[in-house]
């Protein structure tokens, strides 16, 4: 009897390489998620950019979006350690579907007062300071030990996937109404809440203390506490701070996009989206080559492009050389979200990762939506092309300044040096 010839595809192998079927539906839920949160957020920008023709107020809007998760932030993380992720991911996915549709109902009156919008953004971002610490720490929980990366890459690939179909989907609902996007946003979420279903319990162990507020910050703390006890896990959180509120060029799509591009809420999905398309193909390829060593050389060196690239779209006029720089921009970025996705929940205890992701969200928050603030404020005083040259220069000055004051991320090779004992 002939012997199996060695190219033959062991089964055992080949099962341990499936991903199981509560990742999948994870991995489509978030697909969902983003698809309806940035392409809510691409039309959100235009309505209110179009209303008043201020960069300033693009600015307020992020600030809206981060408030609720810098006040939450200790309840969040407590809540998601807490309690079964994938219910508390599930009930704040409808809270969003429920101020979508509140969106909805409020822009088919045709309104000319911005307060609110303001006020529904606000309520939007509870719901959303709860979906970020659960979210982001159910894939690691899921993930067999093996595929942790993969997992990862398929995370960030699916995140994307949202953000490429979402922002031009939403641009082409634009043109049929304005009101029309929030509707498909909240179809959305609540799709999202229908692929959790699918996707059972964890045996993650739950945190076991008191509730209330005070309780709350104190587990907060603790977050706190280990994220400096670890440098390499508080230099790759305060890394992405620093860079993206310097570089958040990404707010000022709607401005750009008229007056210096002088395209429509079509052009303008299309810019957004190219942001999903370079995230994504760096995703994809991350999927299949994770990376695997020279860890910390690579995020820096990942932030350092994105501000050469925000630099590159600050200058341009042509909406070609800006789709371009765009895409350079969101891949770069891609790789360093990749990286800090993966570091930081290996380095952190699988019973603080709520906190710790918790944590994490209001720094996210803060370079993103922070640096929506800066840059609207910097627009409105300087100009909309110093605005975003200039961040863009300060992101590559942050990572010279991390190269050699944090040696700690910088001489990071593999991803298993982040898992130490925090015992």
């Amino acid at each position: 009897m002939p012997e199996p010839s060695a190219s033959s595809s062991d089964p055992v192998e080949d099962e341990s390489k499936r991903l199981p079927r509560p990742v999948v539906a994870l991995l489509a839920a978030l697909f969902l998620t983003s698809f309806a949160s940035v392409g809510q957020v691409t039309i959100l920008g235009k309505q209110v950019f179009d209303m008043t023709g201020r960069p300033f107020d693009l600015g307020m809007l992020g600030l809206a979006e981060f408030l609720p998760a810098f006040v939450l932030a200790p309840v969040t993380g407590s809540v998601a350690d807490s309690f079964d992720r994938r219910r508390v991911y599930a009930i704040s996915l409808a809270g969003e579907a429920v101020f979508s549709l509140g969106l909805w109902a409020y822009v088919a009156t045709g309104p000319t007062a911005l307060w609110p919008i303001f006020v529904l953004v606000v309520l939007f971002g509870v719901a959303r300071a709860f979906v970020a610490p659960s979210s982001r720490a159910l894939p690691i929980d899921l993930a067999p030990t093996h595929l942790v990366e993969r997992v990862v890459a398929l995370r960030s690939l699916s995140y994307q996937a949202g953000t490429i179909s979402g922002p031009v989907l939403f641009g082409l609902a634009f043109l049929l109404g304005r009101s029309v996007p929030y509707l498909v946003a909240t179809t959305g979420f609540v799709a999202a809440v229908g692929a959790l279903v699918f996707v059972g319990p964890t045996a993650v162990a739950r945190l076991a203390r008191a509730t209330g507020y005070r309780q709350a910050l104190r587990d907060a703390t603790d977050g706190l506490r280990l994220m400096r006890r670890a440098p390499i896990l508080s230099g790759a959180i305060t890394l992405d701070l620093f860079a993206v509120l310097l570089g958040g060029a990404v707010a000022l799509l709607p401005a750009i996009a008229t007056q210096r591009l002088n395209v429509g809420a079509v052009g303008l999905g299309w810019l957004r989206a190219t942001i999903g398309i370079g995230a994504g193909c760096a995703a994809l390829t991350l999927s299949f080559r994770p990376l695997r060593r020279r860890v910390g050389p690579v995020l820096l060196a990942a932030v350092a492009v994105f501000g050469v690239a925000t630099i590159a779209l600050g200058f341009t006029r042509n909406f070609v050389v800006a789709c371009a720089a765009l895409f350079v921009l969101a891949a770069a970025d891609a790789v360093s979200v990749f990286i800090r996705a993966t570091l930081v929940p290996l380095a952190t205890p699988e019973e603080m990762r709520g906190r710790v992701l918790a944590v994490e969200n209001v720094f996210i928050g803060a370079s993103n939506e922070l640096g929506a603030v800066e840059s609207g404020l910097a627009a409105q005083w300087l100009g909309l092309v110093p605005a975003v040259v200039g961040g863009g220069v300060g992101t590559i000055l942050v990572v010279i300044g991390f190269w050699f004051w944090v040696p700690a991320l910088r001489n990071v090779n593999r991803f298993a040096e982040a898992r130490v004992d925090h015992g």
